[in-house]
């Protein structure tokens, strides 16, 4: 193995051990079941690793396996959705989820992930950490080595931007944040 490979490799392998209960725990919550999430997040590791000379890296790693874990577990329900048996309302009961719904709703993660990708480096660390890992402020405060006060203004400018790039999609936010 080469140096360069070797050096991949270990990069990959922290990336890994970094993210994949963050990203089991932010797939749970559409799917429920521990077991597929794990075999979903450890798919899209795989299709990082298969893909890794062709994924733009200078773009946000953390956003792009995000993105994916997220596509993947809606594709999963949207294809399995006769299985699901649940009393939960979801996106893909009753109708909703008619292909220009399921449209609008790819488009507006590609939309929130293309806004975070362009929010300097330490502030959308701060925002994922906060909206996608569940950290309190005192948290990332504590492992970024700032104050509260720099947390909540990092916090404040994200959602800034996020509305500003999204208002078109407020009432799917709204009717979204309704259903869960």
């Amino acid at each position: 193995m080469h140096e360069a490979e070797k050096f991949e490799l270990e990069k990959f392998e922290k990336l890994f051990k970094e993210l994949f209960k963050p990203l089991c725990a932010f797939t749970y919550k559409y799917l429920k079941d521990t077991d597929l999430c794990k075999e979903i997040v450890h798919d899209v590791f795989v299709n990082l690793w298969e893909k890794r000379a062709q994924i733009d890296l200078s773009k946000s790693v953390k956003s792009y396996l995000y993105s994916s874990v997220t596509n993947r577990s809606l594709n999963y329900l949207r294809d399995n959705k006769k299985f699901v048996k649940t009393e939960d309302f979801s996106i893909f009961e009753q109708n909703s989820c008619e292909s220009d719904d399921f449209l609008a709703e790819q488009d507006l993660q590609a939309k929130i992930h293309k806004t975070l990708d362009e929010l300097p480096e330490k502030c959308r660390k701060v925002f994922i950490l906060n909206r996608f890992e569940g950290k309190k402020y005192k948290e990332i405060a504590q492992e970024l080595d700032i104050s509260e006060k720099t947390v909540e203004a990092h916090i404040s400018k994200a959602l800034k931007a996020l509305k500003a790039n999204l208002t078109e999609y407020l009432s799917i936010l709204l009717f979204l944040t309704l259903k869960f």
